[in-house]
């Protein structure tokens, strides 16, 4: 599946990175590459729910689209982008990984994402 093939080119190219994923409006996994495991799609989840309280305030104060919503933590780091219809997509990332390289590069993907939906 394209959507696949693009988690894994966004996993390749960002050094340091756990897993990607790409999520459906309820968050509930629609594709995965890298780590992909429950513990990633949990946290996913939740930051969904996170991305769409933000999108919702956004929209009620009509403050302009979210392009990401970057989390950071001890361990590590998660970008969310949202995507058409209600998905998104989250980029997790080690304590090492470079933020702005994950940044840039899921902007890419979140393109590509789009484009494909």
């Amino acid at each position: 599946m394209i959507y696949r093939k693009i988690l894994d080119e966004l996993v390749a190219a960002v050094d340091g990175s756990d897993g990607a994923l790409l999520l459906d409006a309820n968050g509930e996994v629609v594709e995965g590459a890298g780590a992909a495991d429950e513990r990633l799609q949990l946290i996913a989840a939740y930051q969904g729910i996170a991305l769409g309280s933000a999108q919702k305030t956004s929209d009620r104060y009509d403050i302009g689209s979210i392009e990401y919503l970057l989390c950071r933590y001890r361990a590590g780091s998660v970008i969310l982008r949202p995507l058409k219809e209600g998905f998104y997509l989250m980029l997790a990332l080690g304590a090492q990984a470079s933020v702005a390289q994950g940044l840039r590069h899921s902007d890419s993907a979140r393109e590509r994402l789009d484009a494909e939906m």
